[in-house]
């Protein structure tokens, strides 16, 4: 069949598709196609077939009825064009495709160590981790080398790069960064303490949300208005582990960094880090809610949602993910980057995306079949503006500045850096537990850093000695 139309794609149509698409062809006959939009799908890769099997993509986040047939039954035009998209890979490559949970987050990884130790490759399987399991799937080899072409825009190069290993990606990430680490406020709470709550959005937006500003917003906050000796509400409630991270990386420190040489080392003691554990001490001690006696470790999730507290360091994802504590919550919030430190010349926040990789149970050939699709299936959908596609529920629960100014501006690769702390082990194993839990709360920051350094040595030892070496 020939057509001066130049939208049909060469490729492996079903007979129903074949039908469907000269049906289409007969109804735009009368149009010459200039009106026409029908998406493009990407070249046909030879020899791609899976015969049939299936694919498992597997995360910790889709339910378990989240599966291939779980599809809205009056899905909007783009919603319909993705399962058009997925449905033309499937017949394609003769495989079905399955996104769904293995585990949960801690779990994963025991997961896919479970496979390479019994070497069960019974199936085709891309497995994502947490960025603070990396030095876990670096250090044991769980997953096999990248060798899909990954200089597209469709990966982020800063992922790519922490999962490098003696010159060898590893493991991957489809799109930008994922907005982490972040400041919450509570608008009530600033209103009554006659604070203009844009104000902070408007000083985001110019470049002046910083240290100084926060702390002047904190101390109007946290006043003692009818005398009674007792605050009217705190500054500050939330994770002091998140206050930590967001000041590091807000002030243009780093906990761990590469020497010119390309050792992995400790970077906690440079002046601009030990200026950020400062400030986390001072926050901490005069406008962080002390924890209730006989609470659990989130106990502040409560207490921001009873409205108590201004400001709330946190991660994005608590405002938008159901069953968060933001969900039930009856004040209106909104939130902003951390701000600005005194040695930052932007805003900054720690990258920590999940990291996709395939276990290391199957041959070179099956290994980049299975990069293959999963690179395919992650592509924009054909025909979709992708432009504001990352934004999905992102609106349920937070105003539109916090989505299309604060999540917007953190996705961008100039606003993120990745935590190498990852590379030697968690946030807790590495950062919390040795310095942040007990030594930099009885410390100065220096004494605090130079009690921890014998225990990052050890790990950064190993690191460096070859098994995690780049």
């Amino acid at each position: 069949m020939k057509t001066d139309c130049p939208y049909i794609m060469e490729g492996v149509f079903s007979v129903k598709r074949q039908i469907a698409f000269l049906l289409v062809i007969i109804m735009l006959a009368g149009t010459g196609c200039a009106s026409a939009v029908v998406p493009e799908f990407p070249a046909v890769i030879e020899n791609l077939d899976f015969g049939g099997a299936t694919i498992w993509i597997y995360d910790w986040w889709h339910r378990d009825d989240e599966q291939h047939s779980a599809r809205e039954e009056s899905p909007d035009e783009d919603t319909q064009k993705r399962y058009d998209y997925v449905d033309w890979l499937e017949e394609t490559y003769h495989c079905t495709i399955v996104e769904t949970a293995l585990s949960d987050w801690s779990g994963n990884p025991a997961e896919l160590a479970n496979m390479v130790l019994n070497r069960d490759d019974s199936r085709l399987c891309v497995v994502a981790i947490a960025a603070d399991y990396v030095s876990t799937v670096l250090n044991n080899d769980l997953f096999m080398p990248w060798t899909v072409d990954l200089t597209g825009a469709q990966w982020n190069p800063a992922d790519s790069a922490l999962m490098t290993k003696k010159g060898t990606v590893y493991g991957v990430h489809p799109g930008k960064t994922e907005p982490r680490q972040c400041i919450f406020f509570n608008k009530r709470i600033l209103a009554q303490s006659g604070i203009d709550p844009d104000s902070i959005y408007d000083a985001q937006a110019g470049g002046e949300w910083t240290w100084e500003m926060m702390e002047d917003l904190m101390d109007r906050v946290q006043q003692d208005r009818n005398a009674d000796g007792e605050k009217d509400f705190y500054a500050m409630a939330g994770s002091g582990d998140d206050l930590a991270a967001g000041l590091m990386f807000s002030n243009d420190a780093r906990f761990f960094d590469f020497d010119a040489g390309g050792a992995l080392v400790s970077a906690a003691g440079r002046p601009e880090a030990l200026k950020a554990l400062a400030k986390w001490k001072e926050w901490t001690e005069i406008y962080m809610m002390p924890q209730p006696a006989g609470s659990e470790w989130d106990w502040y999730k409560t207490y921001w949602n009873m409205g108590t507290a201004a400001f709330y360091p946190g991660q994005t994802w608590q405002g938008f993910n159901d069953g968060s504590e933001m969900e039930e919550m009856e004040d209106e919030w909104g939130c902003v980057m951390f701000p600005k430190g005194s040695d930052a010349g932007d805003y900054l926040a720690m990258a920590s995306d999940n990291i996709y990789g395939v276990p290391d149970v199957y041959d070179a050939e099956t290994a980049e079949k299975i990069q293959q699709i999963f690179a395919l299936y992650f592509l924009d959908t054909p025909g979709v503006e992708t432009e504001d596609a990352w934004i999905g529920n992102k609106y349920a629960y937070t105003d539109d500045r916090a989505v299309e100014e604060t999540y917007a501006m953190m996705r961008e690769p100039e606003y993120s850096a990745p935590n190498l702390a990852f590379l030697l082990g968690t946030g807790n194993d590495v950062i919390n537990s040795v310095l942040l839990w007990g030594p930099l709360e009885s410390m100065s920051p220096a004494e605090a850093v130079e009690a921890a350094k014998p225990v990052w040595q050890e790990m950064l030892d190993a690191y460096n000695s070859g098994k995690q070496s780049r």
